[in-house]
């Protein structure tokens, strides 16, 4: 007898990716509760409860009587919406999975070597405390009444209709790309040297798979990232390279891009994205034997933006952060030519 999975959400980024793989491997019988909006994500065979999970009474009504393997929220951010999930699925599940984020762990980092064991503590970003406390809450649940959660913590993950970048618009990382067609000089925070991860969403799809009804999961936290880790030059490298064009950098200080941001650079970049991170994925590949990312950037990435090349609709453009890129180079240009 398959096991019975409900994800709320289940057509995002992260989402998507597993979504597929389980409806291709048919192990599971997935039901997504969502609004509908991303209907043609939905692959064929996977049920649909459509609802707003805000409205607590309707989905509770929706829900009533359904007993569940395993309950994944994609789409909690903050502690009073993992309280509602609590109250829906407290005795309706043997597995309740949490998707936080690895921008949790401590910055400024005391190591760059990142373990499910490395403290949460992030003053810059409210996106990231709000995450930590949804990870107390369920965490103090599992110990008072042994609530089966799992939390998961992705660091940068992404797919098909996403370049990852770090600087970037409201409107995502078009712009960027459009600026390297153009041979216009592109906004790199720090000097570049700093390593990061990118992982695609099908290797993360992978491992969050193998932790889906895994006894060895409940109670505990994972990381699940790519082991590559590259600096924020060579990312933004094999974009360019990706593209057919040559990379004109211009490095900014994470500060000062904090200081004059069109919107909260200082929570991404000095709360996340400026700082050295090598994650170990080793408490991961012990609860799933095997796993191992295969998807390298330069591999996962020439298939995002042949993809977004082909599909007009994501080439969403942004002329403020545009301009604004352009401001910035022209005022710090300016002031080295007034200290010479």
């Amino acid at each position: 007898m398959k096991r019975k999975a409900l994800f709320i959400g289940g057509t995002g980024t992260i989402s998507t990716a597993i979504t597929a793989q389980l409806a291709a491997a048919g192990e599971w019988e997935l039901t997504l509760l969502n609004r509908g909006s991303r209907s043609e994500a939905v692959p064929e065979g996977v049920r649909v409860i459509q609802a707003d999970i805000a409205d607590e009474a309707d989905a509770a009504r929706k829900l009533a009587g359904l007993q569940w393997d395993c309950v994944c929220d994609f789409i909690g951010f903050v502690p009073v919406q993992v309280e509602r999930d609590w109250r829906l699925f407290k005795d309706c599940t043997k597995q309740y999975m949490y998707i936080s984020s690895a921008s949790a762990y401590q910055k400024p980092a005391m190591s760059p070597f990142i373990t499910e064991g490395t403290p949460l503590v992030n003053p810059y970003w409210q996106y990231s405390r709000d995450k930590i406390a949804c990870e107390e809450f369920l965490m103090e649940k599992h110990r008072s009444e042994g609530f089966p959660v799992t939390v998961i913590r992705p660091s940068h993950t992404y797919d098909d209709r996403n370049v990852p970048l770090a600087v970037h618009g409201k409107k995502g990382s078009w712009q960027v790309l459009r600026r390297m067609l153009e041979g216009k000089p592109v906004i790199i925070h720090g000097d570049g040297t700093s390593q990061w991860t990118l992982t695609h969403n099908s290797d993360f799809a992978k491992g969050f798979i193998g932790l889906m009804g895994n006894p060895h999961a409940i109670g505990n936290a994972f990381q699940i990232t790519c082991d590559e880790t590259l600096t924020w030059r060579q990312i933004y490298e094999t974009v360019a390279d990706a593209l057919g064009v040559e990379l004109k950098p211009y490095y900014v200080s994470s500060e000062f891009l904090g200081d004059v941001g069109p919107y909260d650079f200082r929570a991404e970049l000095i709360g996340d994205k400026a700082w050295t991170v090598l994650f170990d994925n080793a408490k991961l590949k012990r609860a799933v034997p095997g796993f191992q990312a295969g998807v390298r950037f330069e591999q996962g990435v020439r298939k995002t933006i042949a993809n977004i090349l082909a599909h007009p609709a994501l080439q969403v453009p942004d002329p403020e952060f545009d301009a604004w890129c352009d401001r910035v180079i022209a005022a710090l240009e300016q002031a080295k030519a007034s200290l010479r």
